[in-house]
C-alpha cells in the first residue's frame, strides 16, 4: 500500500474528526525534515506526519518521553500536545506539537559563537542525566562507536586525497579511545543542523527529539563541531562536564561519521533523488573543515 498524499486537505479532515477545535487555523508547509513532514498550525502549533518505516516509532517515542525531559532544558523544544490515531484517511500515527521560533540551521547558520556554545553547553548538561532502564535503546547511536563499522574515507568522493589520512587519524583515535563506562545519559541522538534552529545568528530551539535515547553522551557532543564555528568549540566543551578528554575523542569520530551522511544526504538532493535535502552539504563539509582545524 502506497503512502497517502499528505496535503492541506487530509490534513482537516484529521483534525475536523480528533481535534475539531483546531481544524480551522491557518496550515503552512514547513520545508525540512526527515522521517517526518511538518505542517505549521496557527501561530503556536505544528502537526507531523510520518513518511519512514521507522517515522511512527519515533513520533510515539517523543510523545511518550520529550514532556519528561522538556522542563529541564534550557532551549525551547517542540511539546507534544496530542497523539493523533490512525484512520483510513492517514493509517500511521501523527503528531501535535508546539511550534518554535526561528530558522534551521542548515538554511541559517550559527554566527554568534560565543552565545551559542554557552546555549549549547547548558542545553546538552541539563540533558545529559542518567537515563533510566527503561529509556528507548537506538540501533545506531546507542552503539558504542567502537562497534560501529570501519569508515571508508574514499567512498563518495566528498574528500581531497589530502584530507583523508588526517581525518582517518581522526576516526582511529576515536574508535581507541576508552569507552564510556558510566551509566547511559539521555541524548537528543540528531543534532545536526536541520534539527537546530537560530535566530539573530545564535540558537534559539532543539527539534525532532524521535531518536533521543540512553547513549554515551559523545553522541551528542559531535554537534560542536557540527554547528559551532571553529573559534566556539573550545568553550562549549570547556563548559560541558562531561566533556573528558577521551569523550571529545570520541565525539570527534561521531563528527565525522554525521559529516559523511550529511554530505551523503546533500549529495542526494543536488541530484534530485527522493529524501535528498541540498542544504545539508554545506553542514558536512563545514564539519570537515572544522575536525581539520583543530586537529
Amino acid at each position: 500500500m502506497s503512502d497517502p498524499m499528505i496535503d492541506e486537505a487530509m490534513i482537516r479532515t484529521l483534525l475536523k474528526e480528533q481535534l475539531p477545535h483546531l481544524a480551522d487555523l491557518p496550515l503552512e508547509r514547513f520545508q525540512g525534515g526527515w522521517d517526518n513532514q511538518m505542517w505549521r498550525l496557527g501561530d503556536e502549533l505544528a502537526v507531523r506526519f510520518p513518511m519512514t518505516p521507522r517515522a511512527p516509532l519515533l513520533l510515539e517515542q517523543e510523545h511518550r518521553w520529550l514532556p519528561v525531559l522538556a522542563p529541564r532544558l534550557p532551549l525551547p523544544v517542540p511539546a507534544p500536545v496530542r497523539l493523533g490515531e490512525p484512520t483510513g484517511a492517514f493509517p500511521k500515527p501523527w503528531l501535535v506539537t508546539s511550534w518554535v521560533p526561528g530558522s534551521p540551521a542548515d538554511s541559517a547558520p550559527v554566527e554568534d559563537g560565543p552565545r551559542s556554545a554557552a546555549a549549547l553547553a547548558a542545553f546538552l548538561t541539563a540533558l545529559h542525566r542518567e537515563a533510566p532502564a527503561d529509556a528507548p535503546r537506538n540501533p545506531h547511536r546507542s552503539m558504542p562507536i567502537h562497534q560501529h563499522p570501519d569508515m571508508d574515507l574514499h567512498s563518495g568522493g566528498f574528500l581531497s586525497a589530502e584530507q583523508i589520512p588526517a581525518l582517518q587519524a581522526i576516526w582511529d583515535d576515536a574508535v581507541a579511545a576508552e569507552p564510556w563506562h558510566r551509566p547511559p545519559v539521555w541524548i537528543h541522538a540528531d543534532l545536526h543542523p536541520a534539527n537546530v534552529l537560530t535566530a539573530g545568528g545564535t540558537l534559539a530551539g532543539v527539534i525532532d527529539f524521535g531518536d533521543m535515547c540512553a547513549a554515551d553522551p559523545a553522541a551528542d557532543l559531535c554537534a560542536a563541531w557540527m554547528l559551532l564555528p571553529e573559534n566556539a568549540i573550545a568553550a562549549f566543551l570547556d563548559a560541558h562536564p562531561l566533556a573528558d578528554a577521551a569523550t571529545v575523542r570520541r565525539a570527534r569520530g561521531w563528527a565525522l561519521m554525521r559529516a559523511f551522511g550529511l554530505m551523503q544526504v546533500g549529495r542526494a538532493g543536488e541530484l534530485g533523488q527522493t529524501g535528498g535535502k541540498p542544504t545539508w552539504t554545506a553542514g558536512g563539509r563545514a564539519t570537515i573543515d572544522r575536525l581539520l582545524a583543530g586537529r
